[in-house]
């Protein structure tokens, strides 16, 4: 039987109205649960600091004094902090629960992100840390994890684009002010984002989140971080001494913008970089709205910008005066009604008839002036009807088929034909086994660019979940922790325990780890406490006294008889053992000694005397001997006789002659 105990913080309540129902997340500084704020009945986010950490008054204080400033710190991108108090003398803040993942979580699963999913994140992120910036506030530890994105509008997280960021954990910010190396010299921050002034003088400012910025950036398109090493501190010095490379040497394609706003986050020198992450929001503002623009504008418009064909319209007029003259700002045909019945200087413009004949006029120039024009007009339509084919077919192909492919195959093929693939949460499915496409956006035999994107939704093969370790946990609590994996919960019969209070699990049935279907029911044995009757110790104790000391207090002795050098009748050991807890009537089981083993008496008739009784003293026995001849003689005779059975200890006598 299982009584292992989980996490004592579980099932209880903090200040009277916090209730913990799971636990989220443990860092180095301070556990994460979830909990039931029951005065207004909303889940939150429970953080607490370690045991460990509470000794350091100083930073004990500092975290209070922070969580008051950041409670303050109201927007929409900064998870916000509720309450905060103290349990057992350790600091907790209550904060708001988001319903989503890290984005670590993210780059776990999708490896990186396109240029324009990391900037959407990238924006939310800044926003958030640009407040706290504003409040006199440095996170000092901007990186993966502690940013949460949550569930997007649309439903689920697979459009990153919509979905809602927030950072967390500005309990370890600092005010700027007080900036500076922490007073056991250690970086608050880690070690493959930490700003190089961090590493060589311990001092921080808006500036440091900047630089962490620009390297999580970094690491959303690439997939990896651009430093690393064997050593927390090599890599920290790689920070110092080498200059972040481009994105686009790991991921080709990449815009030239992209490239650009890491170099400029992450200058090694303060001083070259954003002042703080409103600055830099500014600039991924205006790149995030150019890969927009980049996105929507058509292969025409690219190849036939609207200034230049507005420049080249300016140089017919010379012919006549059916154009506008050199210094007009547009071509009649696209100026308001009142505009168009005078020119740009004020002159009128030709009627119709004016126009028809200055057109005839410059055709009759000669046939190598109808030539060239006919020739230019044909170029344009060309240009027009190749880039129109180009924007609307030529560029789009057919869509391939990933459906019941493995992953490994569906990789293999898009690496063979050019095109990138990324993957959404997944889902569930009973018949199909664990990465195997299920489906893809665009469907198969659907337009899309050739080497393209393709977005694959992979099986995560039958619905499963392992029935989780609950011995410890009060009833509530561990109903909590089996809605969380959706098993149902049901009590069994309870037992009485010795060492698990009333209320508490004792085990589980399946047990622990077992793989259940959503819905499938754990059965859980309760403990009733400790049983009411004490079991005596009898050991050393005659049976007799041993039987009559557990009838007295309404208990029951089985007894086992086993060979033992302990006295006969003697107990030699007790099931429950003594001062366990058991009910009425029950059954105490008594090890029994029937002493030592009978000692078969060997023959010595006919041996020198002095042999024969040293060979039965070598047995435990006393020897008596009747010697007739004091010269020494031969044993006559010996009682107990041969092969006969006597207990260690009992007398043997020898007749000599």
């Amino acid at each position: 039987m299982d009584t292992t105990v989980a996490d004592s913080l579980i099932g209880t309540t903090i200040d009277g109205r916090y209730r913990i129902t799971g636990r989220v997340a443990r860092g180095g500084m301070a556990t994460v649960y979830t909990a039931v704020d029951e005065r207004l009945e909303r889940t939150v986010a429970l953080k607490i600091i370690h045991p460990s950490q509470a000794t350091n008054v100083r930073f004990v204080d500092r975290f209070t004094d922070e969580a008051k400033t950041i409670a303050r710190l109201t927007h929409p991108n900064v998870v916000a902090v509720y309450d905060q108090g103290r349990h057992l003398g350790l600091p907790y803040l209550v904060m708001e629960y988001v319903q989503g993942r890290t984005l670590r979580d993210l780059l776990t699963q999708r490896r990186r992100l396109n240029p324009v999913e990391a900037l959407a994140i990238l924006e939310q992120m800044l926003a958030a840390i640009a407040a706290a910036h504003r409040a006199g506030l440095v996170h000092r530890d901007v990186k993966p994890e502690n940013v949460l994105v949550a569930e997007a509008p649309s439903g689920g997280i697979a459009n990153l684009v919509d979905s809602v960021v927030k950072v967390a954990d500005f309990g370890l910010a600092r005010a700027v002010e007080a900036s500076s190396a922490d007073d056991s010299g250690q970086l608050m921050a880690t070690v493959a984002y930490v700003a190089p002034e961090l590493v060589t003088s311990g001092q921080a400012d808006a500036r440091t989140d900047v630089y962490s910025a620009g390297i999580v950036l970094y690491e959303m398109v690439t997939g990896r971080v651009p430093f690393d090493g064997d050593e927390p501190v090599e890599v920290a010095w790689q920070h110092v001494d080498n200059d972040v490379p481009k994105p686009s040497d790991l991921v080709r394609g990449l815009p030239t913008a992209i490239d650009d706003l890491v170099a400029r986050a992450t200058r090694r020198d303060p001083g070259a970089r954003p002042t703080d992450a409103g600055a830099l929001l500014a600039e991924v503002q205006v790149v995030r709205d150019d890969l927009g623009a980049a996105n929507v504008e058509t292969a025409l418009l690219r190849q036939v910008p609207a200034r230049h064909a507005a420049d080249r319209t300016a140089t017919i007029p010379t012919v006549g005066s059916a154009y506008p003259q050199p210094g007009d700002g547009r071509p009649s045909w696209s100026r308001l009604p009142e505009q168009a019945r005078t020119a740009h200087h004020g002159q009128p413009y030709a009627t119709r008839a004016d126009r028809a004949g200055g057109l005839r006029g410059f055709f009759a120039g000669g046939d190598k002036r109808r030539i060239a024009i006919t020739a230019a007009i044909a170029v344009m339509v060309l240009v027009v009807v190749g880039s129109t084919w180009w924007v609307t077919l030529g560029r789009y192909t057919e869509a391939p088929s990933f459906v019941n492919m493995t992953k490994a195959q569906a990789e293999q093929r898009a690496q063979q034909e050019g095109y990138e693939l990324l993957y959404d949460d997944g889902r569930f499915d009973e018949t199909v086994a664990k990465d195997v496409v299920l489906g893809q956006n665009p469907p198969a035999d659907d337009k899309i660019v050739k080497g393209g994107i393709i977005t694959l939704t992979l099986s995560l093969g039958a619905e499963r979940y392992p029935v989780p370790d609950i011995a410890g946990l009060e009833l509530a609590a561990a109903k909590g922790e089996l809605d969380q994996v959706k098993l149902k919960l049901k009590e069994g019969k309870a037992q009485y325990s010795d060492a698990l209070p009333a209320g508490v699990v004792i085990s589980t049935d399946p047990k622990v780890n077992t793989q259940l279907k959503p819905g499938d029911t754990v059965t859980v044995v309760v403990s009733k406490g400790r049983a009411p009757i004490t079991v005596p110790d009898l050991n050393g104790k005659n049976v007799n006294d041993a039987r009559a000391l557990l009838k007295e207090r309404g208990l029951n002795a089985v007894e086992s008889y086993k060979e033992n050098d302990a006295p006969k009748d003697t107990i030699i050991g007790q099931t429950p053992k003594a001062g366990a807890g058991v009910e009425k009537d029950a059954e105490i089981k008594l090890d029994v000694s029937q002493g030592p083993p009978f000692v078969v008496i060997p023959r010595v008739v006919d041996q020198p005397c002095a042999q024969g009784k040293q060979a039965l003293e070598a047995l435990g026995l006393t020897v008596r001997v009747t010697d007739f001849n004091p010269a020494g003689g031969t044993v006559r005779n010996q009682q107990p006789p041969e092969n006969s059975q006597v207990a260690p200890g009992s007398e043997a006598a020898l007749q000599c002659f």
